[in-house]
């Protein structure tokens, strides 16, 4: 789920930056020092190596609150960015009159899993209540449903404004529907392309951890062990941003392999293995319910997102033809 996470962030640095710089930068892009400084894969590893990287050392997430506190910021102007925006693109960009308004397809498992990504934190957990001045339940409640409130008003608002303007055209990062000269969402695309590599640590962290817990449980803290862990992690994500250009594929797989597992069936699971009583019955019918749905999204999502990357011509695309 972590090292997904990471990924992704990578895939969308390159789908945002490089085409910001070519259109602040234009003249200097058309030289063949700009072309190759401004690319996606010279973009990817510079900021990977030189901002992602130095940030995931860090030990305690509490290290990267202030990268938080950008990134709501970034949140609140993409979304405006959009809102303002739509309605003044090209008609051509924008989906023809009278598009139908699809409410569910064939792509609704992949859709549940993008989703369940999204929203899917269970991961993070302790390390957010370990990160709290005063760890306390109560404390630990109030911001994840304060921090999950804000995340699906947001989502909820950008997705509908979004699909209202683009329908069918839609694509895995809406900024990608714009125009590269369009100044607001070249301002938008560098603030998602920020956010994206300040939010690559949290991942890092998490991925860091479960290694080191899985093997190296008995052992005590090495820094050398820290640094080889981390550097191993972000050169394989940096491989994987580096190759993939599709960001709704691997989004897909990602969420439909692991954040089901975690959204839907480990939860319910540890219930039922930890619940007083008779494993099957009428109190447990809702989880084995909610397991039941979870196995189904899983299986079909990953199915399907395979499927998908595999016949789709835009999965084996050039990333924008930015190289």
């Amino acid at each position: 789920m972590a090292g997904g996470g990471m990924a992704s962030f990578i895939v969308i640095v390159g789908d945002t930056l490089p085409h910001v710089l070519f259109a602040l930068m234009p003249s200097v892009g058309q030289t063949g020092f700009g072309q190759f400084v401004f690319s996606r894969r010279f973009v990817i590893a510079f900021f990977v190596i030189f901002m992602a990287y130095p940030l995931s050392l860090y030990r305690d997430v509490g290290k990267l609150s202030k990268t938080s506190a950008f990134a709501v910021v970034a949140m609140c102007t993409i979304i405006a960015s959009v809102i303002i925006e739509g309605p003044r693109i090209d008609p051509e960009l924008r989906a023809e009159r009278g598009s139908p308004v699809v409410l569910a397809n064939t792509g609704v498992f992949q859709a549940v899993g993008i989703i369940t990504f999204a929203f899917v934190c269970h991961h993070n957990s302790f390390m957010i209540y370990g990160s709290l001045r005063k760890p306390t339940l109560n404390r630990y409640f109030e911001v994840i449903h304060i921090s999950t409130v804000i995340a699906t008003v947001a989502s909820l608002i950008i997705a509908i404004i979004g699909y209202i303007y683009f329908r069918e055209k839609t694509q895995g990062n809406i900024l990608n529907n714009f125009p590269q000269d369009n100044l607001l969402i070249n301002i938008a695309r560098s603030l998602f392309a920020l956010n994206m590599i300040t939010t690559f640590p949290m991942e890092t962290l998490v991925a860091r951890e479960v290694i080191d817990q899985l093997m190296f449980r008995n052992q005590e803290f090495s820094m050398k062990r820290h640094v080889i862990i981390t550097t191993v992690l972000c050169a394989l994500c940096l491989v994987v941003g580096e190759t993939v250009c599709n960001l709704g594929v691997l989004l897909e797989l990602t969420g439909g392999l692991s954040a089901s597992f975690l959204a839907f069936i480990l939860p319910p699971a540890c219930y039922i293995k930890l619940c007083s009583g008779p494993k099957l019955s009428w109190k447990t019918v809702p989880h084995w319910l909610c397991i039941c749905f979870g196995f189904t999204v899983m299986v079909l999502s990953t199915v399907l997102s395979i499927r998908h990357a595999v016949v789709s011509q835009e999965a084996n695309g050039s990333c924008w033809n930015v190289q």
